[in-house]
């Protein structure tokens, strides 16, 4: 399978950076390094009422992304904590 690239929207970027633990942080970037290599992990979901938005899970924290298999190409557009990342 080919690897995608990542594109992460200034938005996102901030949320990460807001995230309260490095360790979290950390685990956060390397979940979202691996959607390069496999953008349809084993645990992530797709949301309800779209195409192609996913989700995927690390901790408490939740990565909302969209993958676009012609481009092959996955851009992060949400990072946030499990109860405020939908709002």
């Amino acid at each position: 399978m080919a690897n995608y690239r990542l594109l992460v929207k200034p938005s996102a970027a901030k949320e990460i950076e807001k995230v309260g633990s490095k360790n979290d942080r950390r685990r956060i970037v390397e979940q979202i390094g691996g959607l390069a290599a496999e953008p349809r992990p084993s645990g992530a979901e797709k949301l309800a009422g779209y195409d192609d938005r996913y989700r995927a899970r690390q901790g408490d924290y939740r990565i909302v992304y969209l993958i676009d298999d012609s481009r092959l190409e996955v851009t992060i557009f949400k990072v946030g904590h499990r109860k405020d990342v939908y709002r």
